[in-house]
């Protein structure tokens, strides 16, 4: 992440692809889910600058990818709100650009659940994709107090006093739902891309969000693939083609 745009005042890191031939065009942001491994929170994401360029090499789109707060070396704590605003803010960001006349947006684990449910309450967003995505923060949301001290643990919260309403911050957990999200996006397309062997997150979960997406949802299925789709080139090659397809 080489750039920083501004979401609520918080300060998000942020990169930044453009297409060798300039003029105005399609955009998309792309959103990194949540943080897993050694290096937890600090870094998460590192890899889409790379899937940034590539998409913009490949397709001639604008795209900006970004580190919610709390996460890579964005300010923040992490709160479902404030990846929600983080998100639009990041829309907004692109959608000023000269270069872009409309956005689109795909999002990777939670990366796509935040994407879908930001999308019906934002009219810059003309479509979303949403990769190895859960519907809801499931186990998380019905324990909220052992969410929050995973995120201390892996560096998404970093304020001691972070939360102020501990209540209220695990209510929003229990808020987000990609499926009730995915009735309100009208004539908007949706695509569903998942491995047929997540053991993550159930392909069902999949099915129940393309059914909510209706006649403009379509779902894509990886034939022996898991859960990290954002490494599996069929997955990246899959999307490239639906984009490709997204017509102004």
């Amino acid at each position: 992440m080489d750039e920083i745009i501004r979401s609520d005042g918080v300060r998000l890191a942020a990169h930044v692809a453009t297409p060798s031939t300039p003029g105005p065009g399609s955009g998309l942001v792309l959103c990194h889910g949540f943080p897993n491994g050694p290096r937890g929170a600090a870094s998460v994401g590192t890899t889409y600058p790379d899937l940034a360029d590539r998409i913009a090499h490949e397709t001639g789109w604008v795209v900006l990818t970004f580190n919610f707060r709390g996460t890579g070396s964005s300010e923040g704590d992490f709160s479902v709100e404030g990846w929600l605003a983080d998100l639009g803010g990041a829309v907004r960001v692109l959608a000023a650009r000269g270069d872009v006349r409309a956005v689109w947006t795909v999002g990777f684990g939670h990366g796509g659940t935040f994407a879908v449910c930001e999308a019906p309450d934002d009219e810059l967003v003309r479509g979303v994709a949403a990769v190895a995505t859960p519907v809801t923060l499931g186990d998380w949301a019905r324990e909220p107090s052992r969410l929050l001290a995973t995120s201390r643990e892996m560096g998404m919260i970093r304020t001691p006093d972070f939360p102020p309403d501990v209540v209220s911050w695990g209510r929003e957990l229990a808020a987000l739902d990609a499926v009730v999200a995915a009735r309100k996006l009208g004539d908007r397309p949706l695509l569903v891309l998942h491995g047929a062997d997540d053991s993550d997150v159930p392909l069902d979960e999949a099915r129940a969000l393309v059914e909510a997406g209706g006649e403009r949802a379509e779902l894509c299925v990886v034939q022996g693939a898991g859960h990290r789709l954002r490494h599996d080139p069929r997955a990246i090659a899959t999307l490239l083609g639906w984009l490709d397809r997204q017509l102004l």
